[in-house]
């Protein structure tokens, strides 16, 4: 018998200096059994850095048309095509074609998730930007999950600050160009 998605809840406040956004959001994340808690946490922290009306979370794995996370208007036209982890420059390419911005979170290093998009065709790569966090801060915070987390999350000139069900962390979010 397959084993079903584990449901995470994320009682998250949020305080993006950067951007001016402040919110207390409560999320339910679905972390399907061959999603890594890294990558479920990446999603949550690229939902959160991303966070603007028109936020949601795709279908998942099951979704193969659609990025992890997106940004849709009120008339439904895709305004952010949020991508997790490695994807490969095809998926990139489609992503930046129907949405008006395209950026990639992710849980590894990032030179190697760029290298192989090098000289494959990916529609306006130069305005795509792929963040990535400190070494070891996706394993340190990954340790403190639970099914019912508390998440302060503060970002100010690139650097976040993450409290975790008690425990405070920081990362700076790097941005490498994609092209």
């Amino acid at each position: 018998m397959a084993t079903g998605a584990t449901i995470h809840t994320f009682a998250v406040q949020l305080a993006d200096m950067d951007r001016g956004v402040y919110e207390d959001l409560t999320l339910r994340v679905a972390r399907h059994p061959s999603e890594t808690d890294a990558f479920m946490l990446t999603r949550l922290l690229a939902y959160c850095l991303q966070f603007q009306e028109g936020i949601a979370f795709s279908d998942g794995i099951s979704a193969t048309d659609e990025p992890a996370v997106y940004v849709r208007d009120l008339s439904g036209k895709l305004i952010a095509w949020i991508e997790v982890g490695a994807p490969d420059a095809t998926r990139l390419h489609s992503g930046s074609m129907q949405a008006e911005r395209t950026v990639v979170y992710t849980h590894r290093d990032p030179a190697k998730v760029a290298a192989p998009w090098a000289g494959k065709r990916i529609h306006r790569a130069d305005e795509i930007a792929l963040f990535s966090f400190d070494h070891g801060f996706l394993d340190a915070a990954t340790a403190l999950l639970e099914r019912r987390n508390s998440i302060a999350l503060s970002i100010t000139e690139h650097r976040m600050y993450l409290e975790i069900n008690g425990t405070m962390l920081e990362s700076v979010v790097h941005e490498y160009p994609v092209a």
